[in-house]
């Protein structure tokens, strides 16, 4: 499965274009080593994302059980509260926001935020996002562009969430920020903001309007419903977008024979975390405890 090829045509894993198996550069993207020393068409084997979705589907679910198991079942707020980790664990495992932030310090779970999820359903959908976009965006962008595109933009998601936990505390909901959020919704915002930047920079409007119709759908209905992080959908989106005007292939040309398979539109989850309260957190904070992203 995985032979190295030592001769003949590969396609770039960047860009999708044929280039020779010991070219230095790719003449379309500019990639360098675009053949990966040989190995190119084995990892394309793995499909688009090279076998990131299977990666991140896993992961999410492993952490999601560890969760349950570490820091035991919550049973909160209906169906959309079945089976929801503890806020103890979640807090223990990585979740982000300004508790986490500013008041223990722990900026590393800006990274590790995205990887954790508060209740089945929340996971559930989320996933469902990730299948459906992931492959679309490395079809696009590249395998490791994507990759970079769904880091980045899930780091800036939760740094926004965690900054305006901190300092807009006092606004109402939905506009308070989040002391405590987990989810992988900040990076799949920036997925969407890397297919809305496509559409527009390749002239695509058919793929344009579908992603920016599901992005501010989604958004919406993130501003309706209690408890959904606005404020990491938004910093995801923002981000997904920028970190793609920055790493979009050179030549516009390569345009779009991308899958579109929406079955499904995500709902939101509310965040059915109890206060937190300590004596050295300002109960404005405190009191805005956690929302799902």
């Amino acid at each position: 499965m995985f032979k190295r090829q030592t001769s003949g045509s590969v396609v770039c894993v960047s860009c999708g274009y044929l280039v020779g198996v010991k070219d230095d550069r790719c003449y379309h993207c500019g990639r360098r080593n675009p053949a990966l020393f040989g190995f190119a068409p084995a990892l394309r084997s793995l499909g688009h994302d090279l076998g990131f979705v299977p990666f991140v589907t896993g992961l999410c679910f492993v952490m999601f059980a560890l969760t349950l198991i570490t820091g035991g079942v919550r049973m909160s707020g209906g169906l959309l509260g079945f089976l929801s980790p503890s806020c103890l664990s979640v807090v223990r495992f990585g979740g982000a926001g300004a508790l986490p932030v500013f008041y223990e310090g722990r900026w590393w779970t800006l990274l590790s935020a995205g990887w954790l999820h508060g209740g089945l359903l929340h996971i559930a959908f989320n996933v469902m996002w990730i299948r459906q976009l992931a492959p679309d965006v490395g079809e696009l962008y590249g395998p490791g562009r994507m990759v970079i595109i769904y880091t980045i933009a899930g780091v800036v998601g939760f740094a926004a969430s965690s900054l305006a936990g901190e300092y807009l505390s006092f606004w109402p909901p939905p506009f308070g920020g989040a002391g405590l959020t987990v989810g992988a919704s900040a990076p799949i915002f920036g997925l969407m903001g890397a297919l809305v930047y496509y559409g527009r920079r390749t002239g695509s409007r058919h793929l344009h309007s579908q992603a920016v119709s599901m992005a501010g759908m989604v958004f919406i209905m993130g501003l309706v419903l209690p408890g959904v992080d606005n404020y990491a959908h938004a910093g995801g989106f923002l981000g997904g977008y920028v970190v793609a005007d920055c790493s979009i292939p050179s030549s516009p040309s390569r345009l779009i024979t991308s899958r579109w398979r929406w079955s499904c539109w995500p709902y939101p989850s509310s965040p059915l975390w109890p206060p937190l309260c300590r004596p050295s957190i300002p109960a404005s904070v405190a009191t805005r405890f956690s929302s799902y992203a």
